[in-house]
């Protein structure tokens, strides 16, 4: 990000669970509308939408056997997105995206879809995952909000900022073994028209039973282990929070150091203009200046569209995993409380009710499925980590090789200068 104006604007996954029906998500079809057909999706123009496409002779033919291979899977799915553009309407301003897609499941019947998405959409996307999903971390997406006055929501860097964090959530979806099986996620890359109007998407029955179960009880205790992830999440919050203040405040004083330097570069070689004999070192001295003030802002930029945007992302990561704890301990709760009833009732002899054994099979697994995508956010944090740690380290190392070479190079202008004053003398 520039310290000047800105600028106006000018992944894989394999399925691991085939055919289980999944106890929390899908009891049965009636939980779930839009299953039984895809017809019956509802997307956010608000008008049922038919994601498959006419059968052709050649379309297995055409589809594409996309390898990759890391950490021992397959890929068979890349999402990007790319090529932000503004529109203007006598009703809004808006930025969409492009939407690229290449891949050889068989659920998508093209192997390459490209689609234009705005920020809502994305927006969409997200909220349907949670409501289907809602045994499963959601990577999250930007905020949606600019305080006005700070920042240009339509500014270049603003602009290019969002596109990375959109293309870091879909990959992040598209890389899930679960989520990128989503039908609505299905929609999302290969509809066409997502655009027309934007209606409000109503709640799946399943996200409101999850949502609302059980009303005020709260489960006894969480078990150790689920435990332990929220102390971990509490204790993470604020230090990623005390980074991010402290990095906010290097690059505003980088800001203001860049500033002086732009405004003291100029001075030596204005002075140069009054003083022959000292005109080859002081211009040489603006132009180390000049030189110093590029890595500078280089770098400042770095901080500000690199380091910034990972640790924000994890502070809403942190608030996404904590949602989902929270979301296990309703159903938690629900089970221990059809449980009790069942404890207390007075016919000892009468089997365990059918709703109680299935509530315990959501708990196990609500368990399973968070266990799982804590496991692969461990995994994701700790790889981001030390790519953005070890890539800050060499950005400076980088910084002060070029300050150095550039004041390394007023060496022979200064010694020229001193051995014609001693052959003058």
């Amino acid at each position: 990000m520039s310290a000047g104006a800105p600028r106006s604007l000018a992944s894989s996954g394999q399925k691991s669970i085939q055919d289980m029906c999944h106890p929390l998500s899908a009891q049965e079809s009636a939980l779930s509308p839009g299953r039984a057909a895809d017809k019956d999706l509802i997307l956010p123009n608000g008008t049922p939408v038919d994601t498959s496409s006419p059968a052709s002779s050649s379309s297995l033919l055409n589809r594409l056997h996309l390898d990759d291979d890391l950490d021992g899977e397959t890929r068979d799915l890349f999402v990007t997105v790319d090529d932000p553009k503004k529109h203007v309407s006598t009703m809004e301003t808006y930025i969409t995206y492009r939407v690229c897609t290449k891949t050889s499941r068989t659920e998508f019947d093209l192997p390459e879809y490209s689609v234009r998405r705005r920020y809502q959409d994305f927006d969409w996307l997200r909220n349907k995952l949670e409501e289907s999903q809602p045994t499963h971390l959601i990577p999250p997406l930007p905020e949606k909000f600019v305080m006005k006055g700070v920042v240009d929501r339509f500014s270049e860097e603003f602009v290019e900022t969002r596109r990375k964090a959109l293309d870091k959530f879909l990959k992040r979806v598209a890389d899930h073994p679960v989520l990128s099986f989503n039908e609505h996620f299905n929609a999302f890359l290969s509809a066409k028209d997502l655009n027309k109007r934007q209606g409000l998407a109503l709640l799946t029955k399943m996200g409101e039973s999850v949502k609302f179960v059980t009303g005020g009880y709260k489960p006894r205790a969480r078990p150790a282990e689920f435990a332990a992830m929220g102390d971990y999440l509490d204790l993470f919050t604020p230090k990623l929070g005390t980074i991010d203040r402290i990095a906010q405040r290097i690059i505003k004083e980088q800001s203001e150091f860049l500033m002086e330097l732009r405004e003291y570069g100029p001075v030596y070689s204005s002075w140069s203009s009054f003083e022959e004999d000292l005109h080859d070192p002081l211009e040489g001295v603006s132009g180390c200046v000049s030189n110093c003030s590029s890595a500078l802002e280089e770098l400042t930029e770095d901080m500000s569209e690199d380091f910034l945007p990972v640790l924000r992302e994890y502070v809403l990561y942190i608030e996404s995993m904590k949602n989902v704890l929270k979301k296990r301990d309703q159903v938690q709760a629900e089970y221990e409380t059809k449980l009790e009833a069942v404890v207390f009732r007075e016919d000892k002899k009468t089997p365990v009710p059918t709703d109680v054994e299935k509530c315990q099979d959501r708990v196990e697994c609500f368990n399973a499925d968070l266990k799982a995508d804590w496991d692969r956010w461990e995994n994701n944090k700790r790889q981001d980590f030390r790519q953005l740690l070890t890539g800050m380290a060499d950005k400076n190392i980088q910084y002060y090789e070029k300050c150095l070479a550039a004041w390394e190079s007023l060496i022979p202008l200064l010694q020229d200068k001193q051995e014609a004053e001693g052959e003058t003398s």
